[in-house]
């Protein structure tokens, strides 16, 4: 197997301990940033592991050096912070490992772990590479959900976070004539972005309404940041005349090609919608999200306890201190429930100084319990905006029949219905064996909610976690390398 850059005493290789990193860090966003950096300043070795080649995760991607961009913070909010964390990083001695696509983590029998990774872009260039470390933080994201609709599949329709990653990191719009739409604060700065860098945005349709945050006052009083960031957002969009449609959805997407134009209807409590509301918009690119779904299948394949979301979807239940129900494995960010970048960055520091207080030696109380405090008022804030654009159950009467849910292996509403109906399907497990639906490349994470929805309507609106092997794509020849398990039934691992 080819040796990782740790493994080989790159920049930060603890030579001492036979390649042995006190913490390794899965994911350079901003959780896995604060977690690694505040962990090398306690005195910890750290490998920080990532996809990408650039740190900065989903929400901080920029411009790759070679666009030249003059000023890449004008496409994002509170870049300082990000610097700060890059400064830090430079100097740190962490051992950044970019892309490194993270497959698979193994607690070994002496309680140490091992993370497997393929290197190359998109892990397609075969090289395994492995860390180890005797403890491990999980800051993996989240992804969006998608919610299915008649013309989805339509070129020119693009996921509303896919939207800004391709202005942020490609400086390219998916449209001139973009509609936002879907549920959750992440439309407002999609289409205020959208606007700022040029392009016509039509409308912003919003499924959920606003007034469910005013049933929590003590939330929004608590967080008075969350407020300015809304009021930025909605300056921006008054200033570039972008209308904000609440209690609405695109039920349809009209084009041949690709998109021409969208049908905007508006919706009931349950979102369904409401006959004779539907009016056509005319556009050439659709950006649609409804919300975030935690980014969990490293974890749940180690057997971490989960727990449910007030939006239906599943995190990570961790303790006080970050840890999850697995000893010697903590999480941070987005995994135990989405809440934005300034909550990742003190879930990640809090999981530092925990684990550099089981390593070495106990971290100063009060900058815990300091850090415990804005972690708890944020993640507070974080529930009240999950429950506030929580899908509502009527959304699957957009549905049409030939309309497409699993888009990887082309099944279609109707056969999910036909299988729930005729074939005795009760959950998204049955519907999966009988119509492969979630079979394909995406493994479920664009059909999931709607297979889920469609086979037990009224139940959750995620299908239950399940335990994966591979959290990605992994060539057989990585597979092939790997040694022997020790014994029956142990797990795939490789001596170092």
């Amino acid at each position: 197997m080819t040796a990782s850059p740790s493994e080989r005493d790159a920049s930060g290789a603890p030579e001492a301990s036979g390649g042995l990193y006190d913490l390794a860090v899965v994911g350079a966003g901003s959780a896995g940033l604060a977690g690694a950096v505040t962990a090398a300043e306690l005195g910890l070795s750290v490998a920080l592991l990532d996809a990408s080649p650039q740190t900065g995760g989903q929400f901080y991607r920029h411009p790759a050096p070679a666009l030249g961009a003059v000023r890449p913070e004008a496409l994002h909010h509170d870049w300082s912070a990000f610097s700060d964390l890059r400064r830090r990083l430079g100097g740190s001695g962490v051992a950044h490992l970019a892309g490194h696509h993270v497959w698979s983590t193994v607690r070994e029998a002496d309680g140490t772990w091992t993370v497997h990774a393929v290197t190359g872009p998109d892990g397609a260039a075969e090289r395994p590479a492995r860390v180890r470390a005797r403890a491990l933080l999980l800051a993996t994201g989240a992804y969006e959900r998608q919610l299915p609709f008649p013309g989805w599949t339509l070129p020119g329709v693009v996921g509303a976070g896919g939207a800004q990653a391709m202005l942020k990191s490609g400086l390219v719009l998916p449209g001139r004539r973009v509609v936002v739409a879907g549920s959750g604060p992440l439309l407002l700065a999609v289409a205020s972005s959208l606007a700022a860098a040029g392009a016509r945005v039509p409308a912003v349709v919003e499924a959920a309404g606003y007034l469910r945050y005013a049933r929590a006052p003590r939330a929004l009083v608590t967080n008075p940041r969350k407020a300015a960031e809304a009021l930025v957002h909605g300056a921006a969009l008054l200033r570039h005349r972008v209308r904000v449609l609440p209690r609405s959805a695109v039920t349809e997407v009209h084009g041949t090609d690709r998109v021409e134009a969208v049908t905007v209807s508006r919706l009931d409590v349950d979102w369904r919608p409401l006959p004779g509301t539907g009016r056509r918009i005319a556009c050439d690119a659709l950006a649609v999200g409804h919300g975030l779904v935690p980014q969990i299948e490293l974890a749940t394949a180690l057997g971490c306890a989960t727990r449910p979301l007030p939006d239906g979807t599943l995190g990570l239940a961790l303790d006080d201190l970050q840890e999850t129900s697995v000893p010697g494995l903590w999480a941070a960010g987005e995994t135990g429930g989405v809440g934005g970048a300034e909550l990742a960055r003190a879930e990640g520091e809090l999981a530092a100084r925990a684990i550099a207080g089981r390593l070495r030696a106990p971290a100063a109380p009060g900058r815990i319990a300091g850090l415990r405090r804005r972690r708890d008022r944020m993640r507070a804030f974080a529930d009240v905006m999950s429950a506030a654009h929580a899908p509502g159950a009527g959304w699957s009467a957009w549905l049409s029949d030939d309309t497409d849910v699993c888009r990887c292996e082309e099944v279609s509403a109707g056969c999910v219905r036909e299988a729930v109906a005729d074939l005795g399907a009760r959950d998204a497990r049955t519907v999966k064996l009988l119509t492969r639906a979630g079979m394909g490349w995406c493994q479920g994470r664009m059909c999931g909610t709607a297979v889920a929805c469609l086979a037990a309507p009224g139940a959750a609106a995620e299908p239950p976690a399940e335990r994966r092997p591979f959290a990605v794509p992994v060539p057989l020849a990585v597979l092939a390398a790997l040694e022997e398990p020790a014994g029956p039934g142990a797990p795939p691992s490789e001596a170092p």
